[in-house]
């Protein structure tokens, strides 16, 4: 297991969960303190995974069970996508994944940029573009990689 505080660092004490800030100098003890959480992306008993930097509250509520990331409450999205599942697959296959509706272009065009953004702190190593195509009255957010 890595130290906490390279963890921290590699992550710009960011929690991989919420997005919020980590503060390193906060008792690893306080529900908004540190912790490394083992992300494993590998099948169950495997070895391996990455480690990443949580707040100790996200960390113990996600516990053994896959984590949910949250889309922004600001954003006006319809059937969003599970964001962890989408990294996952964008990963393993590339392609194109339909992600979320939107009723106009600009919440599309908003909801585009704000998940580049996130998923370039949840999975660094992965590049993702958006793609909106209008239709049936409104707008369909897709993410494509290579």
């Amino acid at each position: 297991m890595s130290r906490l505080d390279e963890v921290g660092e590699r992550d710009s004490w960011r929690c991989w969960l919420c997005d919020e800030p980590v503060d390193p100098d906060m008792s690893v003890n306080d529900p908004r303190g540190p912790s490394v959480d083992a992300l494993s992306t590998a099948k169950k008993g495997a070895k391996g995974g990455q480690e990443r930097l949580a707040h100790r509250a996200c960390n113990t509520k996600k516990g053994a069970v896959k984590p949910v990331v949250p889309w922004a409450e600001h954003l006006f999205v319809v059937d969003p996508a599970p964001i962890i599942g989408v990294v996952e697959q964008l990963t393993r296959k590339g392609g194109r994944v339909a992600v979320a509706r939107c009723p106009t272009e600009a919440d599309a065009t908003e909801a585009g940029t704000w998940l580049v953004d996130r998923i370039s702190r949840l999975a660094p190593d992965l590049t993702v573009t958006t793609r909106i195509d209008s239709g049936g009255g409104g707008f369909l957010l897709s993410l494509t990689a290579p």
